[in-house]
């Protein structure tokens, strides 16, 4: 027998003689089918001889095992023997058969709204593989809790797992066999993908010949191949001696997609894959699925999921995306860091897709989040599979997307509301069970519904992954920006925005975990003007009842209205606001201008100016004349800024008896008073604070001054702040109880959260919106005058 033959051996012809009949042949229709001559098949059944992929076509179509037919089967290679192969040659020869094949097949990606493919090496980002299986992990809600803690849950998102990773290339190294599990668009198959095309590349495993197999593609082909028959027909020409690569363990064989072949399929697909991988047990094995998709084990599969995106694989995936195009990578970096909701999202690799597609358009995020965040969830439940032309099994026939959507958003609210970040299993199936019961022509059988609250649960998990296993038993949004979007949507969408709902959300406007649900509300809803008026009018009782703030803001508004200067009167209102209630804190306290900031007409001068005031105040007086001259600011505002800005810090150093930094404050107050006097001011105030320079010491002789100051230093400070209060109308101590400045700063940041609804591109009225904007931070008793007026 040479080197390229095999023969029959006589308990093998018996099989074949078996095989012949049961499949209705003769010798001849098998030639004719196989479209050879016949005299090979003759060969064949009289144990002659034949060709060895002859030998190996005929067996698969009489669905024999070569090996165990063959007189002599193949043992362990011995390279240039007259009857060995060489395995090496062969195996160069099929990489440069296979290459262009592999280059065409996997060296692009393109996906959701992409115009164009891109090269894979172009954008891809290493992968990192989790060990452990997040929903796997013995863990209860408690130690979750725990584990987080210490965090805000404003500013993390509950798709990282502080699990160990290990990079994905080190992990195939690792593992002769390997499931690669993920949420959807996790990125598993441009990972194998990358595989092949390192592989094929002599990057990764250059020994190997890679071997890419789309499972829905085999699981559809037509007359039901076997999976080495789909493989080699598939190659090129097609190449046959893909049989010796996988007999001498010499392939990289990828399977792509278990999770979308199709339920008829399933079990065919399945067995194939058990019984090539033990027929063929030295390669080395790949293979994806989604996570929860199937209930099987490949017992000789080791099961790895991929981590989420980390902040450096954040950033190396925007830098490859942006590296040719007119927008800048940082640009979008700051943005990412600026919106920690939407970087949440960033963590999916389709999802970043999906920001840096949206990102592109216009150079910014969408001021209406809740426009980004459909579309995001539009990926998941939609376009990523019909874009692909997977069509998934429902498990569930009567859930179609909008009521899948409508459960997610009852489960969110019921969750939320009880601040259920994570959730047992059997109370999502509880929720599940409620509400599929009510749906038209669902089963009323208890035991029924339960089997089915299992099975939707399964689905939504693995079809969309919004929601997702934590832990065994424990559940959780994929990521809270969806946490929060549903529990929107159920006041909006699914309630519609009824009084109830609206009187209901408008409750917690206090609370800052809602802050995001209630802007995401005011984005989602066809005309926000009732939910804004709601907020507002919750917003102006907070404080109604209370005489000492309605004389605050009394203040705040007569103070306004003092200062000659080109804002809106809101924005000054918003500024002696935040300034005063900022000086009634502590130093190591810091201040956020941001409802001045989106009120403001300049909003460069507004940033700055949040930029400076956000600092430690440490300085002082020298931060305060730094950013009157940095700004430009009019001489009533940079006046007020600096003097009242010193003498409130200089009754905190008093009080803290910090004797070197109220020596420091001094010297400072005292160019501040010097400025001032240089500048035209009112004659008797300016007469009144040449009197007061006059009395302090000349600091050529510190020891000297030192001593004036600690003597004299609080006296002084407290006529100067008597001035100020009499010809400036600054300087006051509102002496408020804790309570009160526990109330003043809920009153801020609730006016601050609702300049941003304002802000954020929602639809609302004109008349509406200027109506919230005359009105804003009055006092009650004006609110109500200007509502009888109109």
């Amino acid at each position: 027998m040479s080197g390229r033959s095999l023969s029959c051996s006589p308990e093998g012809i018996k099989k074949a003689k078996k095989a012949l009949i049961r499949y209705s042949l003769t010798q001849k229709a098998l030639a004719h089918e196989l479209e050879i001559t016949r005299q090979p098949v003759g060969k064949f059944f009289t144990g002659k001889p034949v060709d060895r992929n002859l030998f190996v076509q005929i067996c698969d179509r009489l669905d024999l095992e070569w090996e165990e037919i063959v007189a002599e089967p193949a043992t362990e290679p011995e390279l240039n023997q007259d009857n060995r192969i060489d395995i090496d040659a062969i195996v160069q020869e099929v990489r440069e058969k296979i290459k262009p094949l592999i280059q065409e097949r996997c060296g692009t990606m393109r996906v959701l709204d992409m115009t164009q493919p891109i090269g894979l090496n172009d954008i891809y980002t290493s992968v990192n593989i989790l060990e452990k299986i997040t929903g796997q992990q013995r863990i209860g809600i408690d130690e979750f809790l725990q584990h987080y803690s210490s965090k805000d849950f404003d500013l993390f998102g509950l798709n990282r797992i502080t699990t160990k990773r290990v990079p994905g290339l080190e992990a195939v190294e690792k593992y002769s066999k390997l499931m690669i599990l993920g949420k959807p668009g996790a990125g598993k198959t441009t990972f194998l993908k990358y595989l092949a095309i390192q592989c094929i590349g002599g990057e990764f495993q250059a020994e190997r010949v890679p071997i890419f197999v789309t499972l829905k593609n085999f699981a559809e082909a037509a007359n039901k191949p076997g999976l080495l028959q789909h493989i080699t027909e598939e190659a090129i020409n097609p190449i046959f001696s893909i049989r010796d690569v996988l007999t001498y363990a010499k392939a990289l064989v990828l399977l792509d997609g278990l999770d979308e072949v199709r339920e008829e399929d399933s079990n065919r697909v399945l067995k194939e894959i058990r019984e090539f991988s033990d027929r063929f047990p030295k390669n080395q094995f790949v293979m994806t699925c989604r996570i929860a998709a199937k209930e099987y084990t490949f017992e000789k599969f080791t099961e790895v999921e991929v981590a989420d995106f980390d902040d450096e694989q954040i950033s190396n995936f925007a830098n490859n995306w942006f590296k040719e195009k007119a927008l800048k990578p940082e640009t979008f970096i700051k943005c990412l860091e600026e919106n920690s909701r939407i970087k949440q999202l960033a963590a999916s690799p389709l999802l970043l897709t999906l920001l840096c597609l949206a990102f592109e358009e216009s150079g910014d995020f969408p001021a209406n989040r809740s426009e980004l965040y459909k579309e995001g969830l539009d990926a998941l439940l939609k376009k990523w599979d019909a874009k692909r032309g997977i069509q998934r099994d429902q498990i569930y026939k009567k859930l179609s997307v909008q009521r899948k959507e409508d459960l997610l958003s009852k489960i969110a609210l019921t969750t939320f509301e009880g601040s259920e970040y994570f959730f047992k299993q059997k109370v999502a199936e509880q929720y599940i069970t409620e509400y599929i019961r009510n749906l038209p022509g669902a089963n009323t059988d208890e035991e029924a519904l339960q089997v089915d609250s299992e099975e939707v649960l399964r689905s939504i998990e693995h079809h969309h992954g919004l929601v997702v296993a934590r832990a065994k038993g424990i559940y959780s949004f994929s990521h809270l920006t969806f946490h929060e979007y549903f529990t929107a949507r159920e006041f909006v969408v699914v309630r519609q925005s009824s009084e109830e709902a609206l009187q209901n959300l408008v409750s917690h406007i206090t609370e800052k975990r809602w802050r995001e649900v209630l802007l995401l509300a005011v984005g989602m809803s066809p005309s926000a003007d009732r939910l804004l008026l709601l907020i507002k009018e919750k917003i102006d009782f907070m404080v109604a009842d209370d005489q000492r703030l309605q004389e605050f803001l009394l203040w705040v508004r007569k103070k306004s209205l003092s200062v000659n200067f080109s804002y809106k009167p809101a924005a000054l209102r918003a500024f002696y606001l935040a300034l005063s209630q900022y000086l009634s804190r502590s130093l190591s306290r810091y201040l956020s201008l941001s409802l001045s900031r989106y009120l403001s007409v300049d909003r460069s001068l507004s940033r700055s100016l949040s930029r400076y005031l956000s600092l430690s105040l440490s300085r002082s007086l020298d931060l305060s004349l730094s950013l009157s001259r940095y700004l430009s600011l009019s001489l009533d505002l940079s006046l007020d800024l600096s003097l009242d800005l010193s003498l409130s810090l200089s009754r905190s150093l008093d009080q803290s008896l910090d004797l070197s930094r109220s020596l420091d404050l001094s010297l400072s107050l005292s160019r501040s008073l010097d400025r001032s006097l240089d500048r035209s001011l009112d004659p008797e105030l300016k007469h009144l604070l040449q009197k007061l320079r006059e009395q302090l010491p000349s600091i050529q002789d510190l020891q000297e001054y030192r001593e004036w100051w600690l003597v004299n230093g609080k006296a002084w400070c407290e006529e100067l702040r008597e001035v100020m209060i009499k010809h400036r109308n600054i300087g006051h101590d509102w002496q408020f109880s804790n309570e009160q400045k526990e109330l003043l700063q809920q009153y801020y940041d609730a006016n601050k959260l609702l300049v941003d609804c304002l802000n954020s591109d929602c639809y609302v009225s004109r008349e509406v919106r200027q109506q919230i904007e005359d009105t804003l931070l009055l006092p009650i008793a004006e609110i109500q005058q200007r509502q009888q007026q109109s």
